[in-house]
């Protein structure tokens, strides 16, 4: 009763701390098996409650003003569980793709959907559930979804790798010209997406896990690690999270004026 009490105070006074809203939040979704487990709950329970987390999440990031947010849902280190887990977590995918069309608050604040990862890898259903949600906010530019399915921060790279090669031998591309900027525009299929201000993981564990090494680790965003299981990720913890990017972008204006 208390808790209930405070938090809507402390959730203010975290909002009237940040000043410096992330344009690109990335998530690292962790904890759901742990979360069941602990619950008492099937695995299969854990991911929807994880799913229903990863709504109100984007709510919320709507509402603070975070245009950008990708969410690490499945890796290509995924592919080795087993194969019951991975049927009901493709079923989970298919169904909150599907709902993308008829939502909402996808069209009424102009969010466009996209995944990134290994496409290849992916059943061909839920594929044509992706294509469907993507081609319906195609044309949207005020809040951007990136879902990282199937994704690996390593093989990201060696498609934008192969992706120039093709061009240079095809004469688009001129090798002396490849820069940095070129090789990020060949990231994740050419996707519109901005280097990475903030990365949070939950679940307690403190890595990165291979999760956008380009546009997170070499734009150096700053990392916020918490300990709630992701169904269990609450405003304050996002709060938090946007805490610590205001935190440092604080410094740097500091460090600048003292330049």
């Amino acid at each position: 009763m208390l808790r209930s009490g405070i938090e809507p105070l402390y959730e203010r006074y975290l909002k009237w701390q940040v000043k410096h809203v992330p344009r690109h939040v990335a998530v690292i979704q962790d904890g759901n098996r742990r979360y069941a487990r602990e619950q008492g709950l099937d695995t299969a329970v854990g991911h929807r409650l994880g799913a229903d987390a990863t709504e109100q999440v984007l709510d919320w990031a709507c509402e603070l003003g975070v245009q950008h947010v990708t969410l690490y849902t499945f890796s290509t280190e995924n592919f080795r569980r087993d194969s019951a887990e991975l049927e009901s977590l493709f079923r989970l995918f298919r169904e909150k793709f599907a709902a993308i069309l008829k939502d909402e608050r996808v069209h009424r604040n102009h969010i466009r959907v996209q995944m990134i990862g290994d496409r290849s890898l992916l059943p061909a259903d839920l594929l044509a559930t992706i294509d469907a949600a993507e081609e319906a906010t195609r044309d949207y530019s005020d809040y951007f979804i990136n879902i990282a399915l199937a994704y690996g921060g390593r093989n990201e790279i060696v498609h934008a790798a192969r992706s120039i090669l093709g061009e240079v031998r095809q004469g688009v591309i001129d090798p002396a010209a490849i820069d940095p900027e070129a090789v990020e525009a060949h990231l994740n299929r050419g996707a519109p997406i901005p280097p990475v201000d903030l990365i949070i993981r939950t679940g307690n564990d403190y890595r990165t896990s291979n999760f956008l090494p380009w546009l997170a680790n070499g734009h150096e965003s700053a990392v916020y690690f918490c300990a709630p299981f992701w169904p269990a990720f609450r405003k304050i913890d996002l709060l938090r999270a946007m805490r610590v990017y205001d935190q440092r972008m604080r410094l740097k204006e500091r460090v600048a004026r003292g330049s």
